[in-house]
């Protein structure tokens, strides 16, 4: 069996990073993970999200699994409120939290 590369630097720390500027969709689509994570926790601290969110021309989807059922927790509104809060108020935007389209694909 071959050995990978990185046994053979055992002492070595390999980091990586993303970074984007404010308003770029990926820090909104965190956001809104972060918000559905926050919003499950409060429910149930044990709580187990997988929850990953994409978004483009005024439409926001929700992807992932979770122990919080959708009675529980409205997904869709926590997406909404998000991006209203972030300034996502208009199509002009690129996305307008009030009136978007939310595609959700969780498992609860």
């Amino acid at each position: 069996m071959q050995k990978s590369n990185f046994s053979e630097k055992e002492n070595h720390i390999f980091f990586a990073s993303e970074s984007v500027g404010e308003g770029h969709p990926d820090k909104l689509c965190d956001q809104i993970s972060d918000g559905i994570l926050d919003a499950a926790l409060r429910i149930n601290p044990n709580a187990k999200v997988a929850m990953e969110t994409a978004t483009k021309s005024n439409l926001i989807c929700l992807l992932g699994e979770t122990s919080i059922t959708k009675d529980q927790v409205d997904f869709e509104q926590i997406a909404r409120e998000v991006t209203k809060g972030v300034g996502f108020t208009s199509e002009e935007s690129g996305i307008d939290g009030g009136s978007c389209d939310v595609i959700q694909r969780i498992e609860a």
